[in-house]
């Protein structure tokens, strides 16, 4: 009977093919990527959090003074982004652990979840900074408001520096959570 089956093909038990475990080259890309996101989002939080401009209004007395807690929207685009980098420095360590016991299923969807929450964190703070810091530059005629980075071209830099690096985080959070989807299906 063993025979007939190998012969025509059919697979049993004895003769199935043998599943390859996880790659480990998966788990040592996700714990590169995770630094790379880290310290763009670090890099982001760091030059929104100095970001800050004096200028002179209409005379030397006044002065109109441009800084990053001026906007709630900024604020909370600078803990988003700290937050990320604190979360994203702490799953080094189960980042670690997939390297070494790369089966590990259970650990891998609890990431996946989180990088989905952090994702979806780091992303609102990112796009309400950028809907901001376009009227900034374009301004809004219907609503009265003009464009400021015309006089504050050091702040519009520095903070659209800082909303590529926190994008560049959340690309690679994207790219994280595919890849530890594919590592959780091949084990």
């Amino acid at each position: 009977m063993k025979e007939n089956a190998q012969e025509t093909g059919e697979v049993t038990e004895e003769n199935a093919p043998e599943t390859p475990p996880p790659n480990k080259a998966i788990s040592k890309i996700d714990f590169a990527m995770r630094i790379v996101a880290a310290i763009s989002t670090l890099g982001s939080a760091i030059a929104m959090g100095t970001t800050n401009q004096v200028l002179p209004f209409f005379t030397h007395f006044v002065r109109f003074k441009a800084q990053n807690h001026g906007f709630p929207t900024f604020t909370f685009f600078l803990v988003s982004n700290a937050m990320a980098t604190a979360y994203l420095v702490l799953s080094l360590a189960l980042s670690i652990f997939h390297v070494l016991k790369s089966g590990a299923k259970v650990t891998r969807t609890v990431l996946i979840i989180l990088d989905m929450i952090i994702l979806a964190l780091l992303t609102a703070g990112a796009s309400a900074a950028a809907a901001i810091i376009h009227v900034a530059h374009k301004g809004n005629v219907g609503a009265n408001w003009f464009a400021i980075c015309h006089q504050n071209s050091s702040f519009c830099q520095r903070v659209s520096g800082s909303l590529v690096g926190s994008f560049i985080g959340i690309l690679v959070l994207m790219m994280l959570i595919v890849l530890s989807a594919v590592a959780l299906s091949r084990s």
